[in-house]
């Protein structure tokens, strides 16, 4: 029996929550058969299986964050014996929905990270026990033929800067009270411990009730110690965008400037794309064509396309550009770029794009595909808002932001004469970093592409 763990996904991956589970205890199956979606804190992933066998047990339930490391899968000869009960799944323990002794087992002894394996000669003992805790009754086990097991030390889970708190503050891990996810001791229950704060609250506070850790697919909601709040673990996606943003926002010295244009001729060419053949398979918008004037700017300005190491003491200009494209989905905020984005025709860049946020809607980006950025687009218009300040990616130096196209009155020149016209206007937003790029240069930037997108035609003269 081969047991597969749960292994680095890109770029350091230290954990990752298990979404859902492609394959039940029983099933065949080959070599590179996808058998779980996990969540890094990038994107949902799906993992292949690189043994080909039975599955006799999933050993992580759904809804948990693991370690890379952990063993998540056990996976038999194909012909091999009667699979092992998974206590992860409670319609495979006998259990009703929503609950079974997996549940009881961890408001007890703690998080469990893998299916415990039931002797045969203690499945009636099993049974009776599970059928107890369904009727509310304190269960009864009678002897078994086969001896208790030997009591094992669970080690008391926390991340290692939190370790490392607690060794700081000279606080025993295993004392402190375990109010994170799947009982993990957080960096407010180690400072808890150390001021000497007496934790209020009951049980339910400690350890989840038993049909709310025991139900596949979800995660185990925790309770406020007052009425009318609802919390929502900080994990996957959500808690990397967190992290990311506070660094962004605190090293690096951000400056936004706003211009505010006509976009009429731009919408003109829209519409005119999309009665053309060749982009009659694809989604033509005017942020292809913002696109495509960022690509044409920054030959004029390849400031806004560099980075600033501090680390080796250089400014790093690229020579490539990787146009990522700020997309919001149910688990938060992800970047995919399209890879040398410089060199696609107007047609590739439009199919890039379309690719590129029907994966991120789908929440289906891959790490590799979030990596590598070197300038992104935030394109806020969807949702009504004219500007904004938004905050540049780690390891970039600029952001846009692209704001709503509306119909507004605006002053045109007509025979010599000013006049009031309706026309089609939005506001460009630049984010920068003032450490390399001086207020000309991006000025200069956002005027070259505020120039195209006024009049396209421009675009010749780049």
């Amino acid at each position: 029996m081969a047991e597969y763990k749960l292994p680095d996904v890109g770029e350091g991956l230290t954990e990752a929550e298990i979404v859902g589970w492609k394959v039940k205890v029983g099933d065949v199956i080959a070599i590179n058969d996808v058998v779980v979606d996990i969540e890094t804190a990038k994107s949902i992933v799906e993992l292949p299986s690189p043994y080909a066998g039975t599955v006799t047990a999933l050993l992580v339930a759904e809804g948990e964050m693991v370690e890379v490391g952990t063993p998540i899968i056990a996976i038999g000869d194909p012909a091999g014996a009667e699979p092992e009960m998974d206590l992860s799944n409670p319609a495979a323990s006998g259990g009703g929905e929503g609950e079974s002794l997996v549940g009881r087992n961890k408001a007890d002894r703690g998080p469990v990270r893998r299916a415990r394996k039931v002797p045969s000669g203690a499945v009636a003992a099993h049974m009776q026990t599970q059928a107890a805790f369904e009727a509310g009754a304190a269960p009864m086990v009678e002897a078994v033929e086969e001896p208790p097991p030997a009591p094992v030390a669970v080690r008391t889970l926390a991340k290692p800067p939190v370790r490392k708190l607690a060794k700081d503050l000279g606080v025993d891990l295993g004392s402190c009270r375990a109010s994170g996810p799947n009982g993990t001791v957080t960096r407010a229950d180690v400072e808890a411990a150390a001021s000497g704060v007496a934790y209020v609250g009951s049980s339910e506070h400690l350890h989840p009730a038993a049909s709310e850790v025991s139900r596949p697919g979800t995660s185990a909601p925790r309770s406020s110690t007052t009425g009318g709040e609802t919390r929502e673990p900080i994990k996957g996606v959500r808690k990397m965008m967190g992290q990311a943003m506070v660094s962004s926002a605190f090293t690096i010295p951000h400056v936004t400037e706003w211009v505010t244009i006509d976009v009429t001729r731009t919408m003109e060419l829209v519409d005119r794309l999309k009665g053309r053949r060749e982009f009659r398979e694809v989604k033509v918008s005017p942020l292809l064509v913002l696109a495509r004037a960022v690509m044409l700017a920054m030959r004029r300005t390849p400031e806004i396309n560099s980075l600033w190491d501090e680390a080796a003491g250089d400014v790093v200009f690229k020579d490539y550009v990787n146009l990522g494209i700020a997309a919001a989905t149910p688990r938060g905020l992800v970047v995919p770029n399209v890879k040398d984005a410089q060199d696609l025709s107007l047609l590739e860049l439009a199919t890039a794009l379309n690719a590129l946020t029907a994966t991120a809607r789908e929440g289906r980006t891959q790490p590799a595909e979030m990596s590598g950025g070197t300038f992104t687009i935030t394109n806020i218009g969807p949702f009504g808002i004219d500007g904004g300040t938004p905050i540049i990616n780690p390891g970039e130096s600029a952001i846009l932001a692209f704001g709503t196209i509306k119909k507004a009155p605006w002053v045109v020149d007509v025979d010599g004469q000013d006049s009031i016209v309706v026309r089609q206007v939005c506001t460009l937003s630049l984010s920068f970093d003032h450490r390399h790029i001086d207020g000309e240069k991006g000025s200069r930037f956002l005027a070259d592409v505020a120039g195209i997108l006024e009049d396209p035609a421009t675009a010749l003269l780049f």
